[in-house]
């Protein structure tokens, strides 16, 4: 089976938005990491629902970029560029078919503020979920 053009561009897609969470990997958990996507959890909560901080998939059409950071605290979207709003799909995935290296900037400051705040923000949730504080 040949690897189609647009199978191709989504492969160099995915190896740029895998290349933004690099930096993170000795920090987190790898929970997954191979052709269909990278998983990235908190140690702390690895193999936990509640564990995911960031990760991507390779889709049909698309590569999605997943910061669940943004999910937990929707502010550190406040001033996010129109462009970057509109690859945005739900609360905490980002869908790409091409780099744009403009936006990846964006993307690569957000991700390092998501990732910063993503353990108190499930510590927070998981001592409001227990009635804990």
């Amino acid at each position: 089976m040949s690897t189609g053009a647009g199978e191709a561009n989504l492969a160099v897609v995915h190896e740029r938005l895998k290349a933004i969470l690099a930096p993170y990997r000795a920090n987190l958990h790898v929970a997954k990491d191979g052709p269909g996507g990278l998983t990235l959890e908190l140690p702390k909560y690895a193999g936990q629902p509640w564990g995911y901080a960031a990760g991507t998939r390779v889709g049909k059409r698309y590569v999605s970029y997943y910061l669940m950071g943004v999910y937990g605290d929707p502010k550190l979207l406040d001033g996010m560029s129109p462009e970057l709003k509109r690859r945005m799909q739900g609360k905490s995935c980002f869908n790409f078919t091409k780099i744009d290296e403009a936006l990846v900037a964006v993307l690569d400051r957000l991700t390092s503020a998501s990732i910063a705040n993503q353990p108190a923000i499930v510590e927070a949730a998981l001592a409001a979920r227990t009635g804990k504080r």
